[in-house]
């Protein structure tokens, strides 16, 4: 009898916490503080409203995977100079203002936490903006004004590419020497001018991207606590866009943010490597591909898309993710760690992470590692109010 009532016993508990899971994943509010699917919209023409069977996002999925709040990324990579950043930065805005006005009712744009709630008690989608890279704003306050006056409610200060006033973790990195000769590493006085601006809008300062010395410079300049909209840790993958322990207890300290990438080669230190040899044994059609969409990050997504099979030989675990989440609040509280996916921002996630439908899968694992209800609430998406509430220009 206890050989047939152990068997039971575990299906009714199993069943038990995903009955759970559903429960409190439902009454969250849950926030993705970053995904690039405006980027690719521009070249790819899809309708976001409408269920893809292309990309990581659209209304229908969201719906699906309890996605409350979708932080946008405004984006364009460092060969768009002065006089061409900032212009694209709002073609991207357009493209979602008119995403919002094809969906009357069901999606809104958002400013503040009051307005996230008000939307989401009425069952509406709220979309959010993020501009990630300072060379959007072009070395202009004007331009920052303007960004942040359409909607812009945070400034990743730099992308993998430095600003005249702020330098980024790629160029810290390789180009370390190059900066020094210059005479420019860190925040300059004009940076740090643009971060008082910032704090004085009310736009979050965001330091995802950005060099280990700018980060810091940063954090002796800002009033206002600051977010790492997509980030992980140093610790477990040494890769130079994930944060270091030390960075991590001073954004804490700050009363800032990480929110967890989902991006395999900042999860898995091994993954870059094995992405290294696939993509050279598929170079010709990689190259093909680059040809038709003129952008190599789409290249990339569709030639794993185009593979599936053995891309997918590639992923980590759905638990390296999870063990990320589990190292940050072990290091500094579960009040500093959210959600910042980069969907639709590269081309290799965890298994069983394929898109936003699947984001009960991390509430699941949470409560296995007997997260509580409040932590995993906050983890969703209430760190991220809390630190809006926190900028809101008064």
């Amino acid at each position: 009898m206890k050989k047939i009532l152990l068997p039971i016993l575990v299906l009714l508990a199993a069943t038990a916490n995903a009955q759970n899971a559903k429960e409190i994943h439902q009454k969250a509010i849950l926030v993705d503080t970053h995904n690039d699917a405006l980027s690719n919209e521009l070249i790819t023409k899809v309708d976001l409203s409408k269920r893809q069977n292309t990309g990581n996002l659209d209304l229908v999925r969201a719906k699906e995977g309890g996605l409350n709040v979708q932080v946008f990324s405004i984006w364009c990579g460092g060969d768009y100079g002065k006089g061409r950043a900032f212009n694209f930065a709002n073609r991207e805005i357009d493209s979602l203002y008119a995403l919002i006005k094809r969906n009357p009712g069901k999606m809104v744009l958002a400013r503040n936490a009051e307005e996230v709630q008000n939307a989401v008690a009425k069952g509406q989608f709220v979309a959010m903006i993020g501009v990630e890279g300072g060379h959007m704003i072009e070395d202009r306050l004007d331009y920052l004004d303007a960004l942040a006056k359409r909607g812009m409610r945070y400034l990743t200060l730099t992308w993998n590419n430095s600003t005249s006033w702020s330098t980024s973790a790629a160029d810290e990195t390789h180009h370390k020497d190059s900066l020094l000769k210059a005479g420019h590493i860190g925040l300059s006085d004009y940076g740090k001018q643009i971060v008082h601006r910032l704090n004085d809008l009310g736009v979050i300062v965001d330091i995802s991207h950005v060099g280990e010395r700018t980060f810091y410079d940063v954090i002796a300049t800002t009033s206002k606590p600051v977010i790492a909209s997509h980030s992980c840790a140093y610790a477990l993958d040494p890769n130079q866009r994930n944060m270091k322990d030390d960075q991590l207890k001073a954004l804490a300290k700050n009363g800032g943010v990480i929110f967890l990438n989902f991006y395999s080669g900042f999860l898995d230190s091994t993954y870059s490597r094995k992405e290294v040899r696939f993509a050279r044994a598929h170079k010709a059609e990689l190259d093909s591909l680059e040809k038709v969409y003129h952008d190599a990050d789409l290249a990339r997504i569709r030639l794993n898309v185009l593979h599936k099979a053995e891309s997918d030989q590639l992923r980590p675990p759905l638990s390296l993710l999870i063990k990320h989440i589990d190292y940050i609040v072990k290091l500094i509280g579960a009040d500093h760690v959210g959600i910042g996916s980069d969907f639709d921002g590269a081309e290799s996630y965890p298994l069983g992470l394929d898109d936003v439908s699947d984001y009960p899968k991390i509430t699941q694992e949470l409560l296995k590692l007997h997260y509580s209800e409040a932590d995993i609430d906050k983890i969703l998406g209430g760190n991220f109010l809390r630190v809006l509430k926190a900028n809101t220009a008064k």
